[in-house]
């Protein structure tokens, strides 16, 4: 799968925006294809998930998280159903840090053969759905 990065404004501070990220084991609460992500391990700024998501079938993956203050989160898979997983997210600060702009980048070897039609709906649709439902929890909507 190619590299998938989008962008979108979020009404909340990077800090506020970022302590959403970091709840992981909310994650099912708000994003539809999660159904779990379970924290296996805590320490500072340093995390391992195992999460389970459903596209097409249940999928089970886990990865290894770095906080970088509240500018930044990066991951690489510890184990799953994938060849690789690695991306981050990546926040700016806006109108003098009252707002953010925040980036999602996504690098995914899938290890299998995957029909075009399946990768542009996860690039078309599942990215952008995912980065509003984080807007929405972190502006206060969210379950």
């Amino acid at each position: 799968m190619p590299v998938a990065q989008r962008s979108i404004e979020i009404d909340v501070p990077p800090a506020s925006l970022m302590g959403v990220i970091c709840d992981f084991a909310a994650y099912p609460r708000f994003l539809p294809d999660m159904e779990e992500a379970t924290v296996l391990r805590a320490e500072d700024t340093r995390w391992t998930v195992r999460y389970a998501i459903r596209i097409i079938r249940r999928v089970e993956y886990t990865l290894s998280l770095v906080r970088e203050g509240d500018t930044a989160l990066r991951w690489a898979l510890v184990e799953g159903a994938f060849k690789s997983n690695t991306g981050s997210w990546t926040l700016e600060p806006l109108d003098g840090g009252t707002r953010t702009r925040a980036t999602y980048t996504l690098d995914i070897d899938l290890g299998m053969f995957v029909p075009g039609s399946v990768l542009k709906t996860l690039l078309e649709q599942n990215l952008p759905a995912t980065l509003l439902a984080f807007k929405k929890r972190a502006e206060g909507g969210g379950a």
